[in-house]
C-alpha cells in the first residue's frame, strides 16, 4: 500500500489482513478528527441543556405491561441534564457583576471560570482565557478558541497560532512582549462563529481584561473580533487597516484591524495586506514610545 494518511503513530491500528472496509472507516474517521470535528450527532439535533419540565403524576404513568399491576406506574426515566441556563438579560448583569469585582487577571480568571451564564462553558472542554505576558504593550484578541486551544487552555496553539508568531516575529515582536486573548473564552462547537448572545455574554469580563492588561494598543485580528469590539457590521476587508479607539476604564485605547491568521492560511494571496497591517503596527508603537 502506498504511504499516506496511516503514516502517523495511529498505524498501530492497521493490521496485516485488515479488510479495506476497516481500513477505509479509520481513514475516515482521522480525516474528520484533523477536521476539527470532535464530537458524534444524530441525525435530530437534542437540546441537552434544557431541563425537562415535569408533569402530573397521570400524565407520566404509563400503559400497563403485561403482569403490571394497572394502578402501579411505571417507572419514568430522568434527564440528568444541566440546570437551564440563567435568562440573558440576568447573564449578562451577573457577568458584569463579577467582572467588576475582580481585581487582577488573576482574579478575573477565576470569576470566569465559575461563571455559568453562557452554554459554551459546557460544550468545551476548558476555559481559555490568554497567553502572553500581562502588562505587554501590544494585546491581541482574536474570535474565539479552536480544537488545538480549547484542549491546551491557550490562545492561538494551531496553525493559525502558528502563524500568528511568525508575523509577531517579523516585526520583533513575540509571546514574551504581548498579551493575547479572545472575544469568547470558550470554543463554540464544531469552531462555528460565535452568535451574538454568546459575544454579548463573555463581553463584560473581556471590558474586564482589557482594562487590567493595560496595554498601549489592541491588535484586533479578523472579523468577528473586530465587529464585537468596534459595534459595527461591516467586513473585515472595510474595517482593517485602520485605526480606531476603545474604552477601557478612565482610558482611551487605540485598536487596530488586520486579518485572522485563518483567514491568511486559506487565502495566503491575502498576506500582503496583513503585512502592511503589521508594518503600521509597528510604526504605531514606535511613535508612542518616543
Amino acid at each position: 500500500m502506498a504511504k499516506g494518511r496511516f503514516d502517523d503513530p495511529m498505524t498501530e491500528y492497521s493490521r496485516p489482513g485488515q479488510p479495506l472496509a476497516e481500513i477505509a472507516a479509520y481513514d475516515a474517521l482521522a480525516f474528520l478528527l484533523e477536521a476539527g470535528a470532535d464530537e458524534a450527532i444524530a441525525d435530530e439535533a437534542v437540546d441537552r441543556l434544557r431541563r425537562i419540565v415535569a408533569q402530573p403524576a397521570e400524565s407520566r404513568s404509563a400503559p400497563a405491561m403485561p403482569g403490571t399491576p394497572a394502578n402501579r406506574a411505571m417507572p419514568v426515566a430522568t434527564s440528568g441534564a444541566a440546570e437551564p441556563p440563567m435568562a440573558a438579560s440576568e447573564a449578562v448583569a451577573t457577568a458584569r457583576q463579577m467582572a467588576r469585582a475582580a481585581g487582577d487577571l488573576p482574579a478575573l480568571e477565576v470569576a470566569l471560570a465559575a461563571f455559568d451564564g453562557c452554554a459554551l462553558k459546557s460544550t468545551a472542554t476548558r476555559l481559555v482565557f490568554s497567553d502572553g505576558v500581562p502588562g505587554s504593550r501590544l494585546m491581541v484578541i482574536g474570535e474565539a478558541p479552536g480544537r488545538d486551544e480549547d484542549i491546551e487552555g491557550r490562545p492561538f496553539v494551531g496553525r493559525s497560532g502558528q502563524l500568528l508568531d511568525q508575523m509577531l516575529k517579523a516585526i520583533g515582536l513575540d509571546r514574551t512582549t504581548v498579551y493575547i486573548a479572545n472575544v469568547v473564552p470558550w470554543r463554540p462547537p464544531g469552531n462555528r462563529k460565535p452568535t451574538a448572545a454568546e459575544v454579548t455574554l463573555c463581553r463584560p469580563f473581556l471590558d474586564r481584561q482589557i482594562e487590567l492588561a493595560a496595554p498601549e494598543l489592541i491588535l484586533m485580528l479578523g472579523g468577528a473580533a473586530t465587529s464585537a469590539l468596534l459595534s459595527r457590521d461591516e467586513g473585515i476587508m472595510r474595517l482593517r487597516g485602520h485605526f480606531y479607539e476603545i474604552g477601557a476604564g478612565d482610558r482611551i485605547i487605540p485598536a487596530f484591524a488586520s486579518l485572522h491568521p485563518a483567514y491568511l492560511l486559506r487565502a495566503p494571496a491575502e498576506k500582503k495586506l496583513a503585512w502592511r497591517d503589521f508594518l503600521a503596527i509597528k510604526a504605531r508603537l514606535n511613535q508612542i514610545a518616543v
